[in-house]
């Protein structure tokens, strides 16, 4: 992903042998990403919310939790949807879920409504020959991009994925 100046916001990890040091920097992958694209960042203090950051999109606010995977098996990388103790996450903790595939260095932008009740989300790269219901969301980060209205702060100027999907209704998020 670029942003306009067209630099690519990518971090390389060695010797990562624990799942918080892998969480640890995809976090840090997120944070470069979402920065680079324009949008302002915050991270809580400590571990006690639901979410990780806090995005900026000079229009709203939103709580993001960032999720990685980097093992493949049949296929597909998994995604758990839960937090601490497998406890779903929902509507009044966090507003997206934000999927990061480590290998293939692919990041979907997953509105906490489509994530339901499933505990866990599978992603099929592109390649793979499967489809995938989350595929719409790789990305996607328009949907944290759109304005409410036209008055405020220089808009952040990311590709409108909603525009590109052959999909019949238009995403919610960038309807005027």
């Amino acid at each position: 992903m670029t942003n306009l100046s067209g630099h690519v916001a990518e971090i390389h990890a060695v010797g990562l042998s624990t799942a918080k040091s892998i969480g640890e920097a995809a976090e840090a992958a997120f944070l470069a990403t979402a920065a680079s694209l324009g949008f302002g960042v915050a991270k809580p203090w400590g571990d006690s919310e639901r979410y990780d950051f806090i995005i900026d999109s000079g229009f709203h606010f939103w709580r993001v939790q960032v999720k990685s995977s980097q093992l493949h098996a049949d296929s597909a990388y998994q995604i758990k949807t839960s937090g601490w103790k497998n406890r779903a996450y929902t509507r009044r903790e966090i507003d997206f879920l934000i999927a990061y595939i480590i290998p293939e260095n692919l990041w979907y932008v997953v509105p906490i409504e489509a994530v339901g009740s499933r505990t866990y989300l599978r992603f099929y790269p592109p390649g793979t020959g499967r489809p995938s219901p989350m595929e719409k969301y790789h990305d996607a980060w328009c949907q944290m991009a759109c304005p409410r209205n036209h008055d405020g702060p220089v808009p952040i100027h990311v590709a409108r994925r909603c525009t590109q999907l052959r999909r019949q209704d238009p995403c919610p998020l960038c309807v005027s």
